[in-house]
């Protein structure tokens, strides 16, 4: 019997080539072009026998393959979409696809939010991991317990990270429509992804889209203290609610117990269940943390099992990730690039430090905010930070007047990491913690300021 054949549209992104690998487990034979082909993806997917096209030319469909997976990164007027809808050929998106073939199949833990959906998806997935359930799992970034961002196993439970951002340029429904999600985490909901989402009302509905399909025997997940969630869930639910939250009205809530909350206590339904002492630090952490631990229970795991696996949580590559020291001046790689993240970013760094030195340096890389939809909230989202830099790249209209703002309390701009890695040395002190934040590569800058501090 032959195996079926799958080419996957824009293989090299972090979801796509997480369910190329997932697709080779499931036995496919799997191939894929991406616009640019390079490492560390391209090495994994190489490693696994994927073999993949550089570029989006239309050449790869001479082949016939079964079905065509389409990233979300794929428009039309590219020249292998023009001749894929010309021709007969099946497709599908990337959820919907994952969805169909893998995800129907398991019983399906997915972590939503504008913030923490990766962490709360590393936590979630190395609990049942530390407990003996052998999860599957997708995620968003590199789970440092498991060195990868995607497996496939035997085991029932499949932890997935469930992004509200579109599936496809034919299929504008959120990606965790097609999930078939039996718990779900709802940990927070904000306004982000301005290229396709008109406002916060828009994003809402497709969260109440996400919370229509999970059944009546399954579970919801929800941070109590988020009113964008209750207006979620005021327009219908039909599951079973567990909140979680940082006061006694929520059936499972956390009481720091330090400032930076790397201990903390747990309850449940107003008893105390377990104590967590770890090396994460910010509420934001504390929050994700008893989210995994609810969602655990599902698994007939208890809190106080719970925590003893998130005591030793290794944490994600580019959340707080610590790339080094030198000169006394300890140097982090953050993913933050929404105004709220970047806040709960210094607030959870300073609380740590205290009176010590923080640089924050932020590049406005998101789709949101270089479209301008963050620019008022973003001066007020480092005022926390001692020294606060922004870099102010060309061909952002609101950057002018918000570059001018931010002057005015003290913030730096910078137009190129070059000049970022020239200034930095002098502005910092002798115990200086700088923290890099950015969604993309920001040239990185982090390990290259390393590299210049050491030599």
């Amino acid at each position: 019997m032959n195996k079926q054949k799958i080419h996957i549209l824009g293989i090299c992104g972090t979801f796509m080539g997480g369910l190329a690998a997932l697709a080779r487990s499931l036995g496919y034979v799997v191939s894929g072009s991406d616009k640019n082909v390079y490492p560390p993806m391209s090495t994994q997917l190489e490693n696994q026998g994927i073999q993949m096209h550089q570029g989006y030319d239309d050449s790869v469909l001479d082949e016939n393959f079964d079905e065509v997976v389409v990233g979300n990164v794929m428009t039309r007027g590219m020249p292998v979409i023009e001749t894929l809808l010309q021709n007969p050929q099946h497709y599908s998106s990337g959820p919907q696809w994952l969805g169909e073939h893998l995800l129907r199949h398991k019983k399906v833990y997915a972590i939503a939010g504008t913030h923490g959906k990766t962490t709360t998806s590393s936590m979630l997935a190395w609990i049942l991991e530390d407990n003996q359930h052998n999860p599957g799992f997708l995620i968003g970034g590199v789970a440092q317990d498991f060195g990868i961002s995607a497996r496939n196993t035997e085991a029932e439970s499949f932890v997935i990270e469930a992004d509200e951002y579109d599936s496809a340029f034919f299929d504008k429904r959120s990606k965790f429509v097609h999930y078939h999600a039996n718990v779900a985490i709802l940990n927070n909901l904000e306004f982000d992804h301005a290229d396709i989402f008109k406002d916060l009302d828009a994003i809402k509905t497709q969260f109440h889209h996400f919370v229509r399909t999970i059944p009546n025997n399954g579970m919801l997940i929800v941070n109590k203290d988020d009113e964008n969630l209750n207006d979620v869930l005021a327009m219908g639910c039909w599951t079973p609610i567990i909140t979680f939250g940082v006061n006694k009205t929520a059936d499972v809530w956390a009481k720091p117990t330090v400032s930076d909350c790397s201990q903390f206590v747990v309850f449940y339904q107003g008893q105390k269940q377990a104590t967590v002492n770890w090396n994460q630090t910010g509420k934001h952490n504390m929050l994700n943390g008893i989210a995994a631990m609810a969602a655990a229970m599902q698994q007939s795991i208890s809190l106080s099992d719970s925590a003893k696996s998130l005591e030793k949580f290794q944490g994600i590559k580019r959340r707080m990730e610590f790339i080094g020291q030198a000169q006394g001046i300890k140097i982090y790689d953050d993913f933050a690039h929404h105004p709220t993240a970047i806040a709960t970013t210094i607030e959870g760094v300073k609380n740590k430090i205290g009176d010590r030195q923080l640089i924050a340096i932020f590049e406005p890389r998101s789709n949101s905010m270089r479209a301008g939809a963050h620019a008022e909230a973003l001066p007020a989202s480092l005022k926390g930070a001692d020294i606060a830099i922004v870099m102010n790249y060309p061909n952002l209209s609101w950057q002018d007047k918000v570059i001018d703002c931010l002057k005015e309390q003290g913030v730096v701009s910078v137009h190129s990491v070059d000049s970022l890695i020239n200034i930095l040395p002098d502005l910092c002190e002798k115990e200086s913690t700088v923290v890099f934040m950015s969604n993309g590569s920001f040239e990185n800058v982090p390990r290259r300021f390393l590299e210049r501090l050491q030599c």
